[in-house]
């Protein structure tokens, strides 16, 4: 069974830098036909979708967010980031991590909220 649990400071001020972590276990981020993703609620809006990662490493990005968006990812330790700079209060939201099959969103996080405030 493929588990994905999110980590990270629950608190981030405007203009630093969101750092989340994604560990996946009962399955390999490097195993062929799987992608990672990340997706975000913002309270009171819909699910929107930050970026991706696919098994060989290559990432793609959401247009409205590619300028300020980065994932990475280590494969000793089976784990993907997201790095979300020059934050604003508008960014926080519920940040989830995602394994992705055939385009389907099949595993999720439980979710880990970030406040972006000072």
């Amino acid at each position: 069974q493929v588990q994905v649990q999110e980590s990270g400071p629950g608190l981030v001020k405007p203009s630093q830098t969101l750092s989340l972590t994604c560990t996946v276990s009962g399955g390999s981020i490097t195993t062929s036909g799987y992608a990672w993703s990340w997706i975000r609620q913002p309270p009171g809006k819909g699910l929107e979708w930050m970026g991706i990662i696919l098994y060989d490493g290559s990432t793609y990005y959401s247009p409205s967010l590619k300028s300020r968006t980065s994932i990475s990812r280590d494969t000793s330790k089976n784990q993907f980031s997201l790095q979300l700079n020059s934050v604003t209060p508008e960014d926080t939201a519920l940040y989830y991590c995602t394994r992705v099959r055939d385009s389907s969103h099949d595993y999720w996080g439980r979710g880990t909220q970030v406040t972006v405030s000072s």
